[in-house]
């Protein structure tokens, strides 16, 4: 049902001249569909207060509920059109009266931990887009259809939605800073083992994957406490994100997952300043696959000990100063990392190595990220004392990966199996620290168990590859471009 009302919801925002774009769509279904989610956890909060013998105050005022502008319903349940708006009655009733409303929540809210707070932030972010008010009412009338009351209902929306933000990413220039395949960030979390308590970080949260599936693998790990819950709902996840659309996505992402007022700032993580950051500041877990190929200002890296244009190695400056002592990390990055002679590059992997315990590189095959024709790695660390061995497994799988032929789990199964005992294999050898070159402080080690067996590239999987590469440079001119 819900994957038939997306499909259906799409094909109206198409012909709808204010949305040109995936992207487009999946914003301008987040929020009437936040609206609609909202509605029913009112519902649900109200049922479960008048079972405790308690009164319920709604947070949203009569006259913009949904029952009451979106859905008034006749005496048979359903919609009445005689009531309902349409036209530019709708959209001008939006526009003008519902948004404003709504953005007032961020100013009146007791704390940035409410869902109030959160709610006036998200409309403080975005402005709708539907430009035919019929259009609009067409939308609305589809996700009423949808339910959010069961946990089923829930688990099947938080799924659904993933998945159009998947296909966002797909479609869109930038689709691999919006989306990191899930089986990939269950897999992460699975090593890192983050516990109920720690408090756990993304800087660069796009979607809010890594947050997402954290608090899913923690919601399983144990039976929940009341004090559980709700160290998982107020203290455990926190992000900060840069884009608008992002943001809105990410935020609205984890709470269709259940985590009702997400700690996600929108801002620019790197324009704090590195010498700013207090141990209050700090974090016992971060997860990240924060943008590579982006280019940061002068004024940007002089936030930074060592000064590099690149995106993805200031942030990894961040993650490491913001991770606490004894705390652990799993962050994506390119696998050129490892290899790189720039100063930059040299005098990170010496800050890694010096101060935290490197303990296991994942190598990504490359087509792991859609659309993205860059090999990656995941680093694996923990803060405080030097790394002496460095544990590798080289991810070889007899097919090549992309849109129709995704990473799975299984893929990755024994991967993590040999992780927890750093045992060798085909796949899997150890380095020690001291024997690479003590200069540049290269990890880019050849797999010295694998057997090289020679064979020649199919030519679909040359043009593909091509192809991958001219959308990599695309992207990099278009954000030299920005620059200028």
């Amino acid at each position: 049902m819900f994957e038939q009302t997306f499909k259906n919801i799409d094909d109206i925002l198409h012909k709808d001249a204010g949305c040109g774009s995936e992207l487009d769509y999946v914003e301008q279904t987040s929020w009437v569909l936040f609206l609609k989610y909202l509605d029913d956890l009112e519902k649900d909060k109200k049922t479960a207060a008048e079972l405790a013998g308690n009164d319920y105050k709604p947070i949203i005022d009569k006259q913009y509920r949904w029952e009451v502008w979106a859905a008034p319903k006749d005496k048979d349940g359903k919609i009445d059109h005689d009531k309902a708006l349409t036209g530019d009655d709708l959209k001008d009733f939006v526009d003008l009266k519902l948004i404003p409303y709504l953005k007032k929540f961020k100013a009146n809210a007791e704390s940035a931990d409410t869902i109030e707070y959160k709610v006036g932030e998200i409309f403080s972010e975005l402005k709708n887009k539907i430009q035919s008010g019929y259009n609009m009412r067409e939308v609305i009338n589809r996700i009423d259809e949808l339910r959010f009351r069961s946990h089923a209902e829930k688990h099947e929306m938080s799924h659904l939605y993933e998945a159009k933000i998947q296909n966002m990413g797909n479609a869109g220039r930038n689709g691999g800073e919006y989306y990191t395949p899930r089986p990939l960030i269950r897999t992460i979390v699975k090593v890192v083992e983050p516990k109920i308590g720690d408090k756990i970080y993304d800087g660069a949260v796009g979607s809010a994957g890594f947050l997402c599936e954290a608090f899913e693998y923690l919601k399983e790990s144990k039976k929940l406490t009341t004090k559980d819950i709700e160290t998982l709902q107020k203290k455990t996840f926190y992000g900060k994100e840069k884009k608008s659309l992002a943001y809105i996505i990410g935020t609205m992402n984890m709470i269709l997952h259940g985590v009702e007022a997400p700690n996600i700032v929108h801002t620019n993580t790197l324009a704090e300043n590195l010498s700013d950051i207090q141990e209050k500041d700090r974090y016992d877990v971060i997860l990240a696959n924060p943008p590579f190929g982006g280019k940061e200002r002068a004024e940007v890296q002089q936030n930074f000990p060592i000064k590099t244009g690149e995106t993805a190695s200031l942030f990894l400056q961040h993650f490491i100063k913001i991770l606490k002592a004894g705390g652990k990390a799993g962050i994506v990055i390119k696998n050129t990392f490892l290899s790189n002679t720039d100063n930059a590059t040299v005098s990170i992997r010496k800050l890694i190595l010096e101060n935290c315990n490197l303990h296991s590189v994942l190598d990504l095959p490359s087509g792991t990220f859609t659309g993205a024709g860059v090999k990656t790695v995941v680093l694996f660390f923990d803060k405080g004392t030097p790394t002496k061995k460095v544990w590798f497994y080289q991810l070889n799988l007899d097919r090549n990966l992309g849109k129709t032929n995704a990473l799975s789990e299984r893929d990755l199964a024994d991967f993590v199996k040999l992780q927890k005992t750093k045992t060798e294999s085909e796949n899997a050898w150890t380095i020690n620290v001291k024997d690479i070159d003590q200069k540049t402080f290269d990890l880019s080690a050849k797999n010295p168990n694998k057997k090289e067996v020679a064979s020649l590239r199919q030519p679909q999987d040359i043009l593909e590859e091509m192809k991958a590469l001219d959308e990599a440079s695309t992207e990099i001119l278009d954000s030299i471009m920005e620059l200028l």
